[in-house]
Parts: structure tokens; sequence; C-alpha cells
């Protein structure tokens, strides 16, 4: 199919119709990434995939030397990455960390495999693709690859191709994760994996023992208190791409380096839009009484 190029939002410039759903798009900054038609909306969409998670994910988390850590305590480093997409997240964390000792176990989850289809179909394009295309291969095909790098890791990767929130509610059996990648569609279109009990059931599946943590590139007062209000703790996450502020939540305080206080506690009771999603609808609405008094009373504020 013939290059067409159209200016259809402020972060991407061009797009190669390649596929009915997704698009590969080049960026303002001249990097490429993906843009789902279904959703309405471009992976990654200002500095490209390997630099935001590059930022949100490998840097915030100290995942070079958490991955060390977990060897040198023995231990497998589990990442499950919610959102597989084209594997820019995944990849990045594996670039990233590939030249240290230890044994990696990610589980991805998503409900289609043709983001990372159309994504190894230009991988020319998606530089972080380069030297996996073998492993990602095979993922695609037998949905699981194992192998040692020789740069030093031992890799164990395996793909769940399922609904998630549907997933969660059976019971995933596979080891509590160390991080978390997730990077779903926004709450605004894909209202599903932002509920309550996604993530009440996604904190059900960490392992206490295990100190575990999960920035996302959202800031919104509704997706703080849903997390709250799971289980988590809750702080500010590291600037990425045009967004200045991102969300960290963990299951242990000390991994939230600048936890949400008392003042955005009052904010949030002020907000017209801080009501969780109870259900798959997106909705905006200000706290109800009983969401506040479970809130007021979350370890995070009371210690304050």
């Amino acid at each position: 199919m013939a290059d067409k190029q159209l200016t259809f939002s402020r972060y991407a410039v061009i797009f190669w119709a390649v596929s009915d759903r997704y698009h590969i798009v080049q960026l303002v900054n001249g990097t490429f990434s993906l843009r789902s038609e279904e959703y309405g909306e471009t992976f990654h969409p200002v500095v490209g995939p390997a630099a935001e998670a590059q930022a949100l994910y490998v840097e915030q988390l100290n995942l070079r030397e958490r991955v060390r850590g977990a060897h040198q305590a023995g231990e497998e480093f589990v990442v499950w990455d919610i959102g597989l997409g084209a594997a820019a997240n995944p990849l990045t964390f594996l670039n990233a960390v590939r030249d240290c000792a230890g044994v990696v176990r990610i589980v991805s989850f998503d409900y289609t495999t043709e983001p990372l289809q159309l994504a190894l179909q230009n991988q020319g394009r998606l530089p972080y693709l380069e030297g996996w295309e073998p492993v990602l291969r095979e993922v695609l095909s037998d949905h699981r690859t194992a192998m040692q790098l020789r740069e030093g890791l031992r890799l164990d990767w395996e793909l769940r191709l399922a609904d998630f929130p549907a997933l969660l509610r059976k019971g995933i059996n596979v080891a509590a994760p160390h991080a978390v990648f997730f990077d779903a569609f926004s709450p605004a279109t894909n209202p599903a994996m932002w509920t309550l009990e996604v993530f009440t059931n996604l904190f059900r599946h960490l392992d206490l023992s295990r100190p575990c943590s999960m920035p996302t590139y959202s800031r919104s007062t509704m997706l703080r208190v849903t997390l709250l209000l799971a289980g988590f703790y809750v702080g500010k996450g590291h600037a990425t791409g045009e967004k200045e502020e991102t969300t960290i939540a963990a299951n242990r305080p000390e991994l939230v380096s600048e936890p949400l206080g008392r003042d955005w506690l009052m904010r949030a009771k002020r907000s017209r839009s801080a009501e969780p999603m109870r259900e798959a609808r997106y909705v905006q609405q200000p706290l109800a009484e009983e969401t506040w008094e479970r809130l007021r009373n979350h370890a995070q504020f009371l210690a304050v």
C-alpha cells in the first residue's frame, strides 16, 4: 500500500496504512510508533516507544539494580507486562539489563498480537526491536520462549493472550511480580482496564513479602483514588514526554519516593472527577461519601 501523509494530531504527522486497525506513524520528533484506529490513540505519542519506556519504567524503578539485587538474593526478577502492544516496554527493559547476571521472567498480557506482528513487519522503523526478532517470533508462535543471553541474563518470557480483567477474576497462576508495566489504552477509550475491580484484583495477586512497583502514564485523580482503594501506596511519578508528572503505585510505602499527602487528599475531596469506575463505563463523578471515608482512612494518610 502506498504511503499516505496526514496531519491527524499534534504528535503524529505521517502514517503508513498497512493494517485496517493499526498504522505505523512518524512522530513530530522523527521517531516511529503505532496508532490504533480502534481506540483512536497513538502508542507513546510524544518521545516515542523506547524513550518513554526508559523514563517511565527502567530509570524510575531502578531496574538494573533491582535485577542484580534479586540475583544476589537467589531469586528470579518477575515483570508483569500489561499491554504488550508492540513490545516496546519489555524490550527496552531487556535492552537495559541484558548484561546483568540473573534470571528475568516476563509475563506479557494482551488480547491481540496484531501490533507486534505489524511492528515486526516494519522493524527498520522501530530500532528497539533490533536483535530481538527471533525471540519475538517465538513468543508469537509458541506464546513462550526461554534462553540464555550471551551477555549473561537468563530470560523466560510468556505471553497470556486473553481478556485481562476476566483473567484476573479467575486467578493467574504465575509468580508474583517485582514490577508491573501497566500500559493500557486510556480510561476514556478503554474503561474496562481501569476499574476498581481490576486494580483490586491485581493487588491481590501481589506478594506482600515481595516489594512491587507499578508506574503508569496517567496522573488523574480518579486513577489515584482507584489505586489507593485497591490497596496500593501511591505517589507522583517521573515526567515522560508531554506529561510533567505520572503516577507510581507500590505495595510498600518505601517504594514511593513522593507519596501523595493530605494536600492532595483535600484536592481529591473537592474534585469533580475522583470517584473510581466500578463498571466498564467512563463516568466522571465527585467522591461518594463512603469512598471519601475509605480514602481518608488509608494507611498512607493516617501516617502523615
